[in-house]
């Protein structure tokens, strides 16, 4: 392998430890069970993605497995891609992601049951690009499913998908996984304030939100 060869393959296998990492995290956090819910990244002309209903604790770096994103081709690995391959190149292809992160979580999965969108009960709406929206029902795995979800997706970087779990997505690994994380505490806030009785929880307002969003865009260290 020449020096040259090297780089764009060290890159690869650094971010599917990162992928990997990622994916074990989300078991370890409660956002999914079993092997549940999905994770990917992109880098360079590839998508890696984890593999269709293998736990992440058996994953390791010859278990790779990547796509193109032009037409879903798998071009390395032997293990079959993930089910939901298709809501993953449907981001991809319409965003400028360079991670997507999807989970089963039980607060953000049981919001998808009960409301058209997330209420704005916390300014980290802000951080999603606004009221999250529900994404209508179809089987997973589905074009339909990848079609309903980037509708709701449109101006937002997480979706909730109707009794099914969330999708977000980020310009870095850690980003989308942190915008999971975030959606699913703010579903179980307004979870836990919708259920005290006669009581409503009080929303923010869009220039509330908007505010908020002006001061999260300079959040954190720079340089």
């Amino acid at each position: 392998m020449t020096e040259r060869e090297s780089g764009p393959v060290r890159e690869v296998a650094e971010a599917w430890d990162a992928l990997v990492a990622a994916a074990r995290r989300t078991v370890a956090d409660g956002l999914v069970v079993g092997t549940s819910g999905n994770v990917s990244v992109r880098v360079g002309g590839l998508v890696l993605v984890t593999p269709s209903g293998v736990p992440y604790d058996r994953l390791g770096p010859d278990d790779l497995v990547a796509v193109d994103p032009a037409d879903g081709r798998q071009v390395a690995g032997e293990l079959k891609p993930t089910s939901e391959l298709p809501m993953h190149l449907a981001v991809y292809r319409h965003t400028s992601a360079a991670a997507i992160v999807h989970t089963h979580a039980v607060h953000a999965t049981a919001v998808s049951t009960l409301v058209p969108e997330l209420p704005p009960v916390h300014y980290m709406t802000a951080a999603l690009g606004g009221t999250v929206r529900v994404a209508s029902y179809a089987t997973y795995g589905s074009q339909e499913l990848a079609d309903n979800m980037l509708h709701a997706l449109r101006g937002r970087t997480g979706v909730l998908l109707q009794n099914h779990g969330t999708l977000t997505y980020g310009d870095t690994l850690d980003q989308a996984y942190d915008r999971t994380a975030q959606l699913e505490w703010m579903c179980r806030l307004w979870l836990t304030a919708a259920s005290v009785p006669g009581h409503t929880p009080s929303l923010l307002s869009e220039d509330q939100l908007a505010e908020a969003g002006d001061r999260l865009r300079g959040y954190g260290q720079r340089g």
